[in-house]
């Protein structure tokens, strides 16, 4: 029985995307099958046939790199039939969350969203509950069985394999979704796949004052987020808004400076590993939910961290 993972490679093999095929190849070595791999994006053939050291056995490239939904659905679901393929795995980002449904709709397929580790022999999937205030566990009773990956919710191990790879063209119909303009997120690195993140919210006062985050950032090579009034107020972009409206992030750090730690923002960040926190007030809700708590001034904490990391870097 073969386990099928999708990747999107238009903008290379990303962090996520080496986590779902190791997912995948681990349920393979179960199961006794092999790991194929689908991926529309325009990467050459070394790079996707470097997919092995994750575990992949084959990779099906279909070189088109502006495939909306439905035609991903199309796809993926075409493929798992060609290959008899009775598990489906997808990376829990927004194309995950957009194509997995349709897919297991097409194959009669159960299906678990964000897992947080693997399947158990029999199929039950461990998930976030409640907005990661407790975890549910769900079994796949279906003869296919779909599987969305929770970003960083395991760390991919490379071996010295390599992925036979297969170019493949196919009709897929006409795309029902126009494209007038495309805005990409600036940054140097993608928020989801961030394992350090530097967030901040009202306490900063106004977007002038963000340099100093920034420089956090830098110092650590970590991504900056910031909460949702932040964003609503257009202080930062909105695709740094991380929260149960936002982004949900998993890094291994997250710190929070200035923001007293909403439900709502919580939801978004609660499976960061180590939380830490930095409030002027001692009783900011966001402190039950921290690692480390520091009850200060971030405008005075955060140019002496920033010079600690960098003295400490030298």
């Amino acid at each position: 029985m073969s386990v099928l993972v999708y990747i999107d490679s238009k903008d290379g093999i990303a962090k996520n995307a080496q986590e779902a095929v190791f997912y995948g190849s681990k349920i393979a070595a179960k199961t006794g099958g092999d790991t194929i791999v689908v991926t529309s994006g325009n990467l050459d053939n070394d790079a996707l046939s470097a997919l092995g050291k994750y575990g992949a056995s084959k990779v099906i490239a279909h070189n088109s790199v502006d495939l909306d939904s439905q035609q991903l659905t199309k796809l993926v679901a075409d493929v798992a039939n060609d290959n008899g393929s009775k598990v489906v795995i997808f990376s829990q980002d927004l194309t995950g969350k957009a194509v997995a449904p349709r897919v297991a709709v097409r194959l009669n397929a159960g299906i678990v969203s964000g897992a947080i580790a693997l399947p158990s022999d029999d199929f039950v999937v461990k998930v976030n509950a409640f907005s990661g205030k407790a975890f549910s566990f769900v079994k796949i009773n279906s003869e296919v069985k779909v599987i969305s990956v929770l970003p960083n919710s395991l760390q991919p191990e490379e071996g010295a394999g390599t992925a036979e790879v297969q170019n493949e063209s196919c009709d897929l119909g006409a795309s029902k979704v126009i494209v007038k303009s495309r805005v990409e997120p600036t940054g140097e690195i993608d928020l989801p796949e961030a394992e350090l993140v530097v967030s901040a919210g009202r306490g900063l006062k106004g977007p002038e004052n963000w340099g100093m985050v920034e420089d956090l950032a830098k110092a650590l090579g970590a991504a900056t987020a910031c909460s949702r009034p932040v964003a609503d107020s257009d202080w930062r972009p909105h695709h740094e808004h991380v929260g149960q409206t936002g982004v949900a992030i998993r890094p291994n750090l997250y710190i929070a400076a200035g923001i007293s730690g909403a439900i709502q923002h919580l939801a978004g960040v609660n499976g960061s590993k180590v939380i830490v926190v930095i409030n002027t007030d001692p009783e900011a809700p966001f402190f039950k939910a921290a690692d480390y708590g520091i009850v200060g001034d971030a405008f005075e904490v955060l140019p002496k961290l920033t010079a600690a990391i960098k003295a400490a870097n030298l």
